[in-house]
């Protein structure tokens, strides 16, 4: 109810706001962007959502049956950002309202709708450092961190949903150095709880240890275009962002590291086992051209969790394996975007999971880049090598 009380009260503000002035921002800058008159502190309140309609056929021996069909809000999310005190000192809350956005709930968040997606501050402490605290994403893989409001095809890889270490509560230390001419080097260093957003009964388990180094050999993109799939900006020069990240979760409690069932044992104990996770990829834009390029690894030290005799198994089972996701696409000169995707996913085999293929071919027609846009997708899945399933997949996003 509080947490009701506060969305309606926000909307409130932005209408009294629009009601008494003009505003000077336009669609896709924010509904809402204000200043201090002593600039001691400013707010961007940005809403987005996204609607889908997903149709599939699965194959049933001989033949495709009947398909079924969905209609949903992927995700609807309010967005704030802007700086406190000092223009160095920066934050970000994003909260999400779709049911994907807030399921989750379990014992260990209080059995609660999990609405804080990030609450993050970020200090620009000296010259090129940046301290960063609070809950945000892992510096991870790059499709994960390219926000959902910014993608090529209508959501992200298996390779993603699969391995990617997402959100987490911790602190983050981030540097970038110019090594010559215009090739640059950032590193991101991060320490967290380990087990994933909005836990609030913990720690369980050991500390989430997370590294990442980035080279962009012909300097940055424009409009941060390495975190931004399609290339919009049309880039002039070839751009190239090359990164590795390595993540170390010890003693991870739960199935993927920072999400998946706990593992817990009968007697309420909970197993645990070191889980370490290897991305490489890369991002390259030139002229409407884009690219994508991605490989994940998970190891465990022990992937069947057990009872306390060691012995007998839980039926919990760390995922490990490995993924392959390819990715391009290119935007022509009326904004519409033909796109490709090719993502394989091998699991080991002590998981029981099948290895999986997936063909995507995308459309785009971007109105205001990605702030308004109408995407749609066609997906061919195959499942250890059978014929499994299409899917075709529609919808629109708005972001003010």
């Amino acid at each position: 109810m509080k947490f009701k009380i506060i969305i309606v009260a926000l909307f409130l503000f932005a209408i009294n706001v629009t009601a008494q002035e003009i505003s000077d921002t336009s669609f896709g800058k924010g509904l809402i962007n204000f200043v201090a008159k002593d600039s001691s502190f400013s707010i961007k309140f940005a809403p987005r959502f996204q609607v889908r309609s997903v149709s599939s056929w699965d194959y049933n021996g001989n033949q495709y049956g009947s398909p079924e069909h969905n209609f949903i809000v992927r995700r609807a999310r309010l967005k704030f950002d802007g700086f406190a005190y000092s223009s160095k000192l920066k934050y970000k809350i994003e909260l999400g309202l779709s049911n994907r956005d807030i399921s989750g709930a379990n014992e260990f968040n209080r059995n609660t709708p999990r609405y804080i997606l990030d609450a993050v501050i970020m200090w620009n402490f000296a010259g090129n450092w940046e301290l960063w605290a609070g809950q945000t994403k892992l510096p991870g893989n790059v499709e994960r961190v390219v926000s959902s409001a910014n993608l090529q095809l209508i959501d992200r890889s298996l390779l993603n949903s699969r391995f990617n270490i997402d959100r987490d509560l911790g602190i983050q230390l981030r540097h970038k150095t110019k090594l010559g001419g215009e090739f640059l080097m950032r590193e991101k260093f991060s320490i967290s709880q380990g087990e994933g957003r909005n836990v609030t009964e913990g720690n369980e388990g050991g500390l989430q240890y997370t590294a990442r180094l980035e080279l962009l050999p012909f300097g940055t993109f424009k409009s941060k275009g390495d975190y931004s799939q399609s290339d919009l900006k049309r880039e002039l020069k070839p751009k190239l962002m090359f990164g590795i990240t390595y993540n170390y979760n010890q003693d991870a409690v739960r199935e993927r590291g920072f999400a998946g069932d706990y593992m817990i044992r009968a007697d309420g104990s909970i197993y645990e086992t070191d889980q370490t996770t290897i991305f490489a990829d890369a991002m390259f834009k030139y002229n409407g051209f884009s690219f994508m390029g991605e490989y994940a690894i998970r190891t465990a030290d022990d992937e069947i969790a057990t009872e306390i005799d060691g012995s007998t198994p839980t039926g919990d089972i760390v995922l490990t394996g490995n993924a392959l996701n390819l990715q391009a696409g290119y935007l022509f000169k009326s904004n519409y975007e033909i796109a490709a995707r090719f993502t394989t996913v091998n699991y080991e085999s002590i998981t029981g999971a099948l290895p999986t293929e997936q063909y995507t071919i995308g459309v785009n027609k971007f109105l205001v880049g990605h702030k308004l846009k109408v995407q749609s997708d066609l997906s061919y899945t195959t499942l250890d090598g059978n014929d499994d399933n299409i899917t075709f997949r529609l919808g629109f996003d708005i972001h003010f």
